[in-house]
């Protein structure tokens, strides 16, 4: 399966891996020559602290270099009066009656806590190319679904501004 991206995305996952390569691995690389240093390995907090830090900043390095090679980069190109990506989306949600506005984003730059869903979570999903009015099914499992109705729609260009997952 293809991870749907902007250039955006593959853009700031790039200047990432860079940063990790050639900032982040030499300093963590001279951390953990600093604490071989101290001594005794088997009780060195600071050496298990470092080598730790080392296999994150590896995982990322690989997971960020999968995203980019599995990507299939989308564009942004909605009509002006439906839902796309990087759009804010007011919605009510039927089943209390609360309104909440939701920007839309690709899978690297979903934050739920700051309403930022990816466009293909079962809201996501639901809301893309429908237009104010819309009543809309969001199913979230084959036994629970909720309705909402979206009241606007702001419209974006891109998602530069927001931040990698």
């Amino acid at each position: 399966m293809f991870n749907e991206l902007t250039q955006d995305d593959i853009d700031k996952m790039q200047k990432e891996i860079d940063y990790r390569i050639a900032i982040l691995r030499p300093r963590i690389s001279q951390e953990i020559v600093e604490a071989k240093a101290h001594g005794d390995l088997s009780e060195n907090a600071e050496y298990h602290a470092a080598r730790k830090e080392k296999g994150k900043n590896e995982g990322r390095i690989e997971y960020l270099r999968a995203m980019i090679k599995t990507a299939k980069i989308i564009k942004i190109n909605s009509n002006a009066d439906e839902v796309g990506i990087f759009d804010k989306v007011e919605v009510l949600f039927e089943e209390d009656g609360t309104t909440e506005t939701m920007q839309l984003a690709t899978t690297m730059q979903n934050d739920v806590s700051q309403n930022i869903v990816s466009k293909e979570s079962p809201f996501g999903k639901a809301v893309m190319g429908r237009h104010i009015g819309d009543r809309v099914e969001v199913r979230v499992s084959p036994d629970y679904s909720y309705h909402v109705v979206i009241k606007s729609i702001k419209k974006a260009t891109s998602g530069v501004d927001l931040k990698l997952s």
